[in-house]
Parts: structure tokens; sequence; C-alpha cells
């Protein structure tokens, strides 16, 4: 998750609505303000808090799955993370929102969420954790290239090809780690234990889908919090049929703790970008959310405890840097 494009799920698209505007009914003041007179600074720091806390997805997500288990400890996170939503940032009635947003939108987002959090606890190691995680943020990437390829602009996909090999070459020089930028290497890495590579893959695939699709298709409304308990329901479903059942042993206190402050941070990092999109600066937000690579592979590394090679760390950069060259790409 991830430093998410706008939209009307606070995740995606370029609706104007949705974007900060400054009114200069604050001039007096000498702050700039928005249409509900919240300052757009104040919001955009909001929306940065986002950004850091999104950061620290990955990580929590794998210590509370090395606690409870690979779906158990999915399920338990997104049904917390959709009662806080619903408690603090209630959604509109389903029935005003268009019925193909809610369809497919909502299937787009339960699919990213769940194959996300399942791919990290479905790791081998923590360590491997945090290189799935760096396939996720390939989303950025896979967005501006499916962006320019149902755009009717002229070698939109040739000029969005730069960032998107750049980026490409990032996971692999992550993912290869100590051999460097080999993509055998890498590709052998993969095959000890494809599942949870494939599922990230498909994971950022979906929400580059979601980001470029549901705009058009929302009409303003927003269903983040509408499809949170339905990525509950399907993670459920998830763990009863793995037939995973119970922890062999109660998990100490400090990992139901940790549960809440995943769910929180999950759940909080959505409210914050949405109110950071509806009364922010957009353009300062999408340029800091591509930082969010580097951002999660550092808090990854902290709170797992990991030492990680300056390989992945250049490949970490890379891939931020690929998607900012996207932006650039995009934004002109």
């Amino acid at each position: 998750m991830t430093g998410k494009p706008k939209n009307s799920s606070a995740s995606g698209g370029e609706d104007p609505t949705g974007t900060a505007t400054n009114t200069g009914t604050a001039a007096t003041a000498g702050t700039a303000t928005n249409k509900h007179n919240v300052p757009t600074a104040h919001a955009t720091l909001v929306g940065f808090a986002a950004i850091a806390l999104w950061s620290m997805m990955m990580g929590l997500v794998r210590i509370v799955s090395e606690a409870f288990g690979v779906t158990l400890g999915s399920a338990m996170i997104y049904t917390c993370g959709a009662v806080l939503l619903l408690v603090f940032r209630r959604p509109a009635p389903p029935s005003s929102a268009p019925r193909r947003y809610l369809l497919i939108g909502g299937g787009l987002f339960v699919f990213y969420e769940s194959s996300i959090a399942l791919s990290i606890g479905l790791a081998s190691s923590a360590a491997q954790s945090v290189e799935i995680s760096l396939i996720n943020y390939l989303w950025p990437t896979m967005m501006v290239l499916l962006a320019a390829a149902v755009s009717r602009r002229r070698h939109a996909v040739r000029f969005a090809l730069p960032g998107a090999l750049v980026a490409t070459a990032g996971v692999f020089l992550a993912v290869g780690g100590n051999s460097g930028l080999d993509w055998h290497a890498a590709l052998g890495h993969v095959v000890e234990n494809p599942l949870p590579f494939i599922l990230s893959f498909l994971g950022a695939l979906a929400w580059s889908v979601y980001a470029v699709a549901t705009p058009s298709m929302s009409k303003g409304y927003d269903g983040t919090s509408v499809f949170f308990p339905c990525v509950c329901v399907a993670l459920w479903i998830v763990h009863f049929a793995s037939g995973e059942g119970l922890p062999a042993t109660a998990p100490p206190l400090h990992a139901w703790l940790t549960v809440l402050v995943t769910a929180a941070v999950i759940a909080g990092g959505y409210a914050c970008w949405g109110f950071g999109i509806l009364h922010g600066s957009m353009e300062k937000m999408a340029v800091a959310s591509y930082a969010t690579p580097v951002l999660s592979v550092g808090a990854s590394a902290v709170l797992l405890g990991l030492s990680l090679s300056l390989p992945f760390w250049c490949g970490a950069l890379l891939v931020a840097a690929g998607s900012l060259l996207n932006w650039f790409v995009r934004a002109r």
C-alpha cells in the first residue's frame, strides 16, 4: 500500500473535484485555504502522514503473520481496520454509488489488499517479505504504462518505457541480492517460493488497473470504507478454506497490540490520504508518495531487525526513481 494514486476512494485518478482549491479567502491571514477553510499546507501534511503510516505496513503485517499465521493474521488486521474506518470515516450509503464502480472497483480493491497481505505472510523469511513488498511498488510504473496504453496520445507508451525499465531493474537488483543486476539469480530466488511473488505482482497490476479505471466510474463516491469489510470477508473465507486454524500457542500481549497498531496504520493511512486529497496539494502529495518504496524498506528493516545489503537499497532507490520519472512523464 502504499503511496496511493488519487481517486474517489482516496486512492487513484485525477478527479478535479478532489483536488485542493485555494480560494484566496484566507489572504488576510496569509494562509492558503480551500472552500472548507482548512489550511492547504496543514491538509497536505496530513496527506504526508499517510505515506509515513503506509511505509510501516509491510513490516507490521509480517510481525502479525509470524504470531498468528498468514491467513488468520491478515483477517484480524483487516477486520479491525474495517471497524476503525466505519467508526471514524463512515461512508455514504452504498445505494448512492454507481453499481459498476462497486462491483469492478470493489473487486479490484479486495483482490489488491488481500493479495498484498497474504504475500507478505507467505514469504519464507522476513528478508524475503521486504523483497516482495518492493514488487508491490511497481504499481505506479504499471499505472503509467496502462494509462499511456489506453490514452490517445501519440508515443505515450514509448515515453513511459524509460521509467518502467528503471523501476524493473531496481526490482531485479533488490531480489538478486549480492548477485547484482543478474536476472538469472533473481528468477532463481523467485522460483524457490513463487506464490508470494506472484501474488504481489498481480496485486500491483490490479491496483494499477484500479487507479486508471475507477475514477471515471465512481462519480465522486468514496468506497474505501465500504470495500474494507469486503476485504475482511474475503480473508476470513481464505482462512477457513485453508484449514490453517489457530496458533499452536497463545500469542503474547504485544502480538495482539501489534494487530491493532497495524490496523490503525492501514486504516489511518487511507483516512489521512483522503483528507489530504480533498483539502491539500495533490501535486506535492504525489511527488512525496514516490519515496514510499525507500521509506517502506527502511521501516521494515527497523521493525524486523534486518540488515539489508547495498544492492537492495540501490534497487529500492531505482524503483522510486523509475516511479518518479513516470510521474514527470504523466505530468507532461
